[in-house]
């Protein structure tokens, strides 16, 4: 992803700067994931340990560039989103029932549901510690996301009620859950660097509109046959019963074969509830990735990622605006 979002010379010394960063969170990562207790301190680093792509931390260090640079505050307030989307994967895997993260067993596979969910509750506590040392701003800041992030999971949890469309909820869903931490790594890169505060709200919308897009490619990934490139189980989502878009999408379209693939996956979710191998849903969601919705949902992500382009225009030509022009881009240009 770094490779195309700084390709070229004139990027050279903005890619230099931010990978500078990275390695300044990785080492305050590794030294605030480390926990006196032995178990505490082997599954607080599991998935840390499993890799990950360090999009936020990189957000936060490239709209810090708008400001006074990569202080100090920048790594810290970096390492506490990234250590805060660490946690939420912790408890999502526990939720959606995912076998597999990052190429590894999902950790309330390797130690159970409790565990798994009080590491990612340790996550949260050791990020809010970190912001702590930033101030008030860096408190709400980290406060406002976490509700949000919790608020998702519940809508999600509980489904779309009485009078709601299901997609427009699905979409809010992914502005609470997925964007809000990304905006809120956009944000931080402004707020800790000091940068103009009217830079503040239209990264608060590139991040929300980035995490849309980025999470309706992975509705698009989800499906794909290749589950060494994801490091997924294909249809992990629909099979532990998780709506995607595709899946929304399909119970739109009012042709007979839509309706009959919509009652397939339907029915195989429930028999998997009750107890049978995933296995069953292989041919349905095969069917379900040939199938126009998921061409859709690639095209949504598309409009929501060059609505997160369009929200730069408050910020000054240069590298960095260029650089986010290319991630939001780039996240919609996936292998899928």
């Amino acid at each position: 992803m770094a490779e195309r979002i700084f390709a070229g010379p004139q990027m050279r010394r903005l890619l230099d700067t931010v990978e500078e960063g990275l390695d300044r969170v990785e080492t305050t990562l590794a030294r605030e994931l480390r926990v006196g207790d032995g178990l505490a301190d082997i599954t607080s680093r599991y998935l840390y340990e499993a890799g990950g792509k360090r999009v936020r931390p990189m957000l936060t260090l490239l709209t810090a560039q708008l400001g006074s640079g990569t202080t100090d505050a920048i790594v810290a307030g970096a390492a506490a989103l990234e250590m805060t989307h660490l946690g939420s994967l912790y408890h999502d895997d526990v939720m959606d029932g995912a076998d597999t993260r990052r190429g590894v067993p999902s950790a309330h596979v390797v130690w159970g549901n409790s565990v798994a969910i009080l590491t990612g509750d340790l996550l949260f506590s050791r990020a809010s510690q970190l912001m702590a040392r930033l101030g008030e701003g860096a408190i709400k800041l980290q406060a406002d996301t976490f509700e949000r992030l919790v608020l998702g999971q519940m809508h999600e949890t509980v489904g779309p009620q009485a009078g709601d469309d299901p997609v427009d909820f699905y979409l809010h869903v992914l502005a609470d859950k997925t964007g809000s931490l990304i905006a809120a790594s956009a944000r931080a890169g402004v707020l800790f660097s000091g940068a103009r505060e009217e830079y503040l709200e239209p990264m608060n919308q590139f991040g929300e509109r980035v995490g849309i897009a980025f999470q309706l490619l992975d509705d698009v990934i989800d499906l794909s046959a290749d589950a060494d490139e994801t490091g997924k189980v294909p249809g992990t989502d629909l099979r532990a019963g998780v709506p995607t878009m595709p899946y929304l999408l399909l119970g739109r379209s009012d042709d007979p074969g839509s309706g009959a693939l919509k009652a397939a996956i339907d029915d195989g979710v429930a028999r998997i509830a009750d107890g049978a191998d995933p296995s069953i849903l292989d041919e349905p969601l095969a069917r379900l990735r040939d199938h126009e919705v998921t061409a859709r949902t690639k095209s949504l992500a598309l409009q929501w990622s060059q609505d997160a382009v369009a929200s730069l225009a408050a910020l000054p030509d240069g590298p960095v605006r260029e650089a986010l022009t290319r991630f939001a881009r780039v996240v919609v240009d996936r292998s899928s």
